[in-house]
């Protein structure tokens, strides 16, 4: 079982002749306690192209010390990254090639460096013997797995003790070491130092893991600046979501909350910009990447769609007053989520796991390698993405007239639904416009988002209403009363009424600015 902690810490330049200052001076820190000192052996994974160490991820397998194990880095933010540990082994734990699954993309991981550090340890704690922060002071050997020459250079770590301390304490640490004149260090991490150092004839010493993101790139030249093409905002979207997508693979994983959301949004952005800028991207190559994203969304949706109707049906049921919660309700709506998750959860897992998502994956990264632009990629931005957003809107237009002409029940509902998706793509092209058409664009964006909004809580109800059977039927089978679950059922009804009589007014509001 993988152990997981936050790392929150600052590094540091050192020298032979580097004397730390008097740490006591900084607020909070009562005493400064010597540990003594530890020799650290650590040997880094990466592909042949580093393309761990171009995303800020480090692998690692190391001896010594009092966490000798197998050390997955995940970058959280600037100076912050979730460090996943397994005990030692000799190869490599499969649970956590997984987790890299989506930078390596089937490569193979194997050793790049060595580091062997000597460190010696000091302890700030306040006056009540809590350990505040580590501060670490390394002389630190460096080479390539395969051999080469050693460097060897000293750095100092300050490293917060628990997950919920004050990051503020770091700033102050940092202002006394900055008085005694010591610096910040150059390299984010060890490794990324001894890479660079330790870089042979040729080759970059910095890896960029990932073709050039100018690759395919289009300026349109107006009078004394280089102004950004259609073919430039597309793109700088395109790579946005697929960056998220591949840096929420292994919160998934861990099922952290919100990931699997999130990664969904991402895949459906991506299809979305697809059909929305076809004259900026040739549909014949996006279409086929598209139908994947697709089926990822789906796959990912029958894990979220499970969260969000289970959130929504509890909720529902703690608004009742307990005199109309008869029998066992909250225990069936208990086991009828958990066997629903179980099932979904492992879905969700093998299909990350799966061929056919790695194909997925490495089929995004040739699209931004080597993008199909079209002849209006080259054109001003402004022109043609206006056009695709009021395109967009012409389309949810007539959805949204359809779903209300609609008789009431299962058409209206299926042609309200039809609509939403709709809503979703006239939001999702206006967002990706938002750099080059400023407030506009995101004002009509919020109110587009009113519309989706509106329509998805109709749709919610419509499957909130679907499980309420199942769970009523399920109630009765077991010879339990229904009727709490008929009138959560009523309930979601009349919600569902509210929201279509809702729909005209906010619909009204989501009129494109009059100067597109």
């Amino acid at each position: 079982m993988a152990d997981t902690v936050r790392e929150i810490e600052r590094k540091y330049e050192a020298t032979d002749e580097t004397e730390l200052p008097d740490l006591t001076t900084v607020d909070r820190v009562a005493a400064v306690v010597e540990q003594g000192v530890a020799e650290l052996d650590a040997t880094y994974y990466d592909t042949a192209g580093q393309r761990l160490a171009a995303a800020g991820v480090t692998l690692r397998r190391r001896t010594g010390g009092q966490d000798a194990g197998w050390h997955l880095k995940l970058p959280v933010a600037l100076g912050i990254r979730d460090e996943v540990r397994l005990p030692l082994s000799d190869a490599l734990p499969p649970e956590l090639t997984a987790l890299v699954r989506s930078r390596t993309l089937g490569r193979e991981l194997v050793p790049v460096v060595r580091l062997r550090t000597r460190r010696t340890v000091r302890l700030l704690r306040d006056a009540d013997g809590a350990t505040l922060a580590e501060v670490a002071l390394d002389a630190v050997r460096a080479a390539r797995a395969d051999g080469g020459a050693e460097v060897r250079w000293r750095e100092i770590e300050v490293e917060l003790a628990g997950e919920g301390d004050d990051p503020g304490l770091l700033d102050e640490v940092g202002e006394a070491l900055a008085a005694a004149g010591v610096r910040p260090a150059r390299a984010a991490s060890k490794l990324e130092r001894a890479l660079a150092e330790t870089a042979g004839e040729g080759e970059p010493a910095k890896p960029s893991g990932k073709k050039s993101k100018d690759k395919g790139k289009v300026k349109s030249k107006g009078k004394g600046k280089v102004r950004p093409t259609a073919g430039d905002i597309v793109l700088r979207y395109l790579r946005e979501q697929v960056h998220t997508i591949t840096e929420l693979d292994p919160a998934v994983r861990r099922d952290l909350p919100d990931s699997v959301h999130q990664m969904r949004v991402a895949t459906r952005r991506l299809r979305s910009a697809f059909r929305s800028y076809t004259k900026v991207l040739d549909r014949a190559v996006t279409r086929p990447i598209g139908l994947e994203l697709q089926w990822l969304a789906a796959e990912l949706g029958i894990d979220r769609d499970r969260e969000v109707l289970t959130a929504r049906l509890r909720a529902a049921l703690a608004e009742l007053p307990r005199t109309l919660r008869l029998g066992p309700v909250s225990a069936r709506l208990r086991i009828w989520s958990e066997r629903r998750r179980a099932g979904s959860r492992a879905e969700v897992l093998a299909t990350l796991d799966g061929e056919r998502y790695l194909e997925l994956l490495r089929a995004l990264e040739a699209l931004l390698a080597d993008p199909p632009l079209r002849r209006a990629a080259a054109l001003p931005a402004s022109d043609v993405l206006v056009k695709a957003v009021l395109k967009d809107h012409a389309r949810l237009a007539d959805r949204i007239e359809t779903a209300l002409a609609a008789p009431a029940g299962a058409a209206r509902d299926e042609a309200l639904h039809s609509a939403r998706k709709a809503a979703k793509r006239v939001r999702y092209a206006a967002e990706a416009a938002r750099p080059v058409l400023g407030k506009p664009a995101k004002k009509f964006t919020k109110r587009t988002k009113r519309v989706q909004q509106v329509l998805g809580d109709h749709q919610d109800s419509v499957v909130a209403r679907a499980a309420l059977r199942e769970l009523a039927t399920q109630a009765q089978r077991a010879g339990e009363g229904a009727f709490t679950f008929g009138l959560l059922y009523g309930r979601e009804e009349a919600l569902a009424d509210r929201r279509e009589r809702e729909l005209p007014g906010v619909w009204a509001k989501a009129n494109p600015p009059a100067d597109w």
